[in-house]
Order: C-alpha cells, then structure tokens, then sequence
C-alpha cells in the first residue's frame, strides 16, 4: 500500500489535477439543479442552443475542431441518431488496418480507414462530412435559438410513467421504489422504458456455487441484468420461426459479421434516479485546488472503488485487507465506466450479438448540482483506451446530464433491503431481498418453492442455451458452466482484459476479481471449521 502523500506508481494523478484545474467551475460559478415540482416544469429544459450549427461548421472549417467533435456536436444540437461504428475494409486492407463509417439516422456514409481506431474514426467522420454537410446546407440549416431537446424530457417522463403502472398493480411495495435506474430504448422520436431496477444492497450470504443467489441488487445493476433478460427475449424473437416475431425484433443483420446489432436508428439511454457511488463523487477540494492534493491521492478519490456492507472504500486503502471474507462488489459508478466500454450485454450475449452502449446518461438527483465527477468517472479515466481493444468495442462517450427526478430518494424502512425488477415482455414485477439474494414470498413474480431471483446466473445461462438451440450453435450448447460460456466469448474477455490493465497502469487500482473473494471465503471457512475440529478435540 502507498503511504499518503506519495505518487502512486504509474499514477496519472498529476495529470488529472491538472485537467480538473483547467476545466473545473468555482464555487460561485457551478450551476446549482433544483428539482422541479412537475416534468413540465419549462426551467429544467433550456430552450437555447449555446452555439448555432453554422458556428460549429464554422469553427470545423477553420480547424478549431476535428471532424468526430463536430459529428457529436451537430447531434446534440439538431437532435438526429449519431453512430460511429467499426467495420471491416474491403479488399486487401482487411487485415493491415482499421475500418470505421458513421451512420446517421439510418445513413451509412463512406467507409474510413486508419493504421488505428482513432485515425480510421477520424478518416471516416471526415467523409461523412464531405457528403452531409453539403446536403445540410443546401436544405438550409434550421433556426436552433429556439431549439428544444426533447430526449431529455421524454425519458424521466417515460421511467415515471411505467414505475407508476407497476406501483399500482402492487401498491404494497411502493416503498421500495425510493432508488431506481432504467434502461429506456429510443427508435425516432420514441422512448420506451424496457428494463427497470430498484434497490441498494450486497448479499450477505456467501459466493453461491450454484448460481441461485443474487449477490449485487443495487439499482443499476439489477436494471442492467433486466435488460439482459429483455435483450435475450429479443433473440428468442429474431430466431423465432415465426417472421412476424424476427420482424419484431430489436436485432438485424450484419453484412460484415457474424454477430447481430440493434437496428439502425435504435438507441440505449440510462436513467439513474441517484449519482452512482465511487468516482462520480468527487469531493470539492477536487475542483477548487486539485494541484495542492497528492497524486495518490487524487488517484484515490476517482480511482476504482469497492462497495462492501453499505460503505464505498477505494481500492487503494488499506481497509480493503479486512474484506476478504466478506461480500464486496465493484462501485457502481466503475461498473458503469467498465459497461461504456465493453457494452451492457456480457459475456454470454456477445456469442450473438455486438457490444450494446448507452448514448446518455440522465441523473435525476435532485441534490446534485452538476456531472463534472460523472464525466471524469466515465470519460476521461478510460479516454485512452479503445486503440488497444479487439474488433466492435470502444470507449463509448455518453451525454451525460442532469435531469428532474422521478422518485423521492426515500425507503420505507420495512421495505429497506427489498428491490425491484422488471424488464418489456414481464406480466409483472418481480420483488429480491438485496440481503438474501432470493425473491421475497410476497414477490408478484416468482420462478419456484426455491425463490430463485429470475435475475440470477442460473436463470441467465438458461436463457443463453434456449437462444444458442435456436440459433443452432451447438458449440455453445455444449458448454458445462456459467464460467465457461463466459470464457469462450474470447473478444469480450479480451476487451475486459485490456480495460482493467489500462486501470490499473493508469495508477486507478485493480479491479476486484472474484476468483480471489471466492479463494477469501474458502480459505476463511476452511480456517473456521479446522479451530472448530481443533477445539472440539
């Protein structure tokens, strides 16, 4: 362990120190967010566009920007559907370099190429323009001083609505509802809610052997396993003999690759109703003067943490040494930077289908003034990363904002360890004890006389071999274990690989791995049951 007050070894801590000094408000100058008392509440949805396209086209043209920032800020501004995704190039260039095109609102422009992922982006970002910016001025660029954005008022509109639908059906457990995160899908001008979370517990019982206990419940997590479950039906559905259903489907084809992607023109947004804990809480001493702060101990506040019995401890401290034999999970807010950059489906999914990414992030806490933390968090501590990734993955930059509330952050104190989830195509929700792992007997929804949660491993590895027997692969149906479908999807666990090296390099901490808690609990059982024995002599 680094003492205090020393360089962590590898650590990028001065540098930013330095970035927050450049970029960061005073105190007098952040923008304070207040909750409003409705979600048509007009304060909460600036209706003024800082800069015109013409200005940003201008500034492009004059290179005081690269091509990729004027492609994301000309979709902030005129709303349309932004995606920059990796393909395969033509001929014999496919295996001396990188290929990228940008699609936008379902057009696929020319294709871009580079000796690495950044020049191929840019190569690409740059024949787009060549082609849309011709066409959008010929069309006449439209009048955005009185621009609203309606993505951000739609989604908080859309979560509210479907907690409310299912609040009503089961109003008893309305008090378990304070804490909530959800995925919304947006196809056009559309939001549809398809996975939602409540909660904020660890299990307190051991690492289960058999997959059958929920060990993390926090919020985002059981919302993102939601939607893993909402994004296995969708296969079910592509699969289906039935072409009504394959059309139904959220997934389509890809010329170049074997795997499916979400059509074109579908977007993922994530709604959290509180700041993620970890890095996303930078303290204020960290935006007033980072340079008089140690690099380690920098590196220590945005670094990685562990959330362990209600409490958020950095990896870096020493206090991580009394948690081997205790149930820890990985913060939220590092889960979240780990997802935008090896996608929100895991392992098993990415046997049938490319990374999924979030494009924004929505933050409706009301006590939070701005996303400065988030934005480091998510952003920045893993901005050099995607040229050492495998094929399809990247560090997927969202927006990030904030936007108002759909909950109050209050739990009933009998409902205190009790958490939702539901996902599109459920009848109804299904009621976990973050404490236990299982779902309540109460619980709407319930899966056997086990109380298995349908969020668990066991359920999920069902689910991956009904989609691999529809989808005929019999190499993945042969498969004996949770762990070994997971080790098969070679890409996945080598992007996740390169992630946690590059956190690590970068003086952020090691990345908590299982195995070893697992070795933790053993070691501390077998030591118990061995003074037992001892004793009882």
């Amino acid at each position: 362990m680094i003492p205090a007050g020393r360089p962590f070894p590898g650590s990028r801590g001065a540098c930013f120190a330095q970035n927050l000094t450049r970029n960061s408000n005073t105190t007098s100058g952040l923008k304070s967010f207040k909750q409003p008392t409705t979600l048509n509440d007009p304060r909460q949805f600036p209706v003024k566009a800082k800069v015109s396209p013409q200005k940003l086209i201008d500034r492009y043209k004059k290179g005081q920007s690269d091509a990729v920032s004027l492609l994301h800020q000309l979709a902030q501004v005129l709303q349309f559907h932004l995606e920059i995704k990796e393909t395969i190039a033509s001929g014999d260039l496919q295996k001396l370099c990188f290929a990228f095109c940008v699609v936008i609102d379902g057009v696929e422009y020319k294709t871009g190429t580079g000796i690495n992922k950044k020049e191929a982006r840019l190569k690409a970002a740059t024949l787009a323009l060549e082609e849309f910016l011709p066409s959008m001025e010929n069309s006449s660029l439209p009048d955005t001083t009185e621009t609203k954005i309606p993505v951000n008022k739609q989604i908080p509109h859309a979560v509210r609505a479907q907690l409310s639908r299912l609040m009503s059906c089961h109003p008893q457990f309305s008090g378990c509802a304070g804490t909530i995160a959800a995925f919304v899908l947006q196809a056009s001008s559309e939001c549809k809610v398809v996975a939602l979370g409540t909660g904020g517990f660890n299990t307190r019982e051991s690492i289960s052997s058999d997959g059958r206990i929920v060990h993390d419940s926090h919020a985002v997590v059981t919302a993102r396993r939601s939607l893993m479950r909402y994004l296995y039906r969708n296969l079910l559905m592509f699969y289906s003999k039935n072409p009504t259903l394959s059309q139904q489907s959220v997934y389509q084809h890809k010329s170049n690759s074997n795997l499916l992607c979400l059509k074109t023109g579908i977007s993922l947004h994530l709604y959290v109703n509180s700041l993620p804990k970890g890095a996303a809480v930078i303290p204020s001493k960290l935006y007033l003067n980072p340079l008089s702060i140690s690099a380690w101990k920098v590196n220590s506040e945005i670094g990685l943490h562990l959330m362990v019995e209600g409490k958020v401890v950095s990896v870096l401290s020493s206090a991580v040494e009394n948690f081997a034999y205790k149930v820890v999970s990985m913060s939220t807010a590092d889960k979240i930077t780990q997802w935008q950059v090896i996608g929100y489906q895991g392992a098993l999914l990415s046997h049938f289908i490319e990374p999924i990414y979030v494009q924004s992030i929505l933050i409706g806490d009301s006590c939070c003034t701005d996303v400065r933390g988030m934005e480091v968090s998510v952003c920045q501590r893993v901005e050099g990363v995607t040229s050492q990734l495998p094929m399809f993955y990247c560090m997927m930059r969202p927006q990030i904002s904030l936007v108002p509330s759909v909950a109050t952050c209050t739990t009933s104190s009998n409902q205190l360890t009790l958490g939702i989830n539901w996902s599109e195509g459920d009848s109804t929700s299904e009621v976990v004890d973050g404490l236990e792992g299982k779902t309540v007997e109460e619980s709407p929804f319930k899966s056997g006389t086990t109380l298995a949660s349908r969020l668990c491993k066991a359920a999920m590895l069902h689910r991956f071999k009904l989609v691999a027997k529809e989808a005929q692969r019999h190499d993945l149906l042969a498969t004996s274990s949770y762990r070994e479908a997971k080790r098969m999807a070679k890409a996945y666990q080598e992007a996740k690989s390169v992630l946690r090296a590059y956190l690590r390099q970068q003086g952020f901490g090691s990345w908590l791995e299982k195995v070893s808690v697992i070795l933790g609990i053993v070691l501390y059982q077998t030591l118990i049951s061995m003074l037992v024995r001892l004793f009882s002599l």
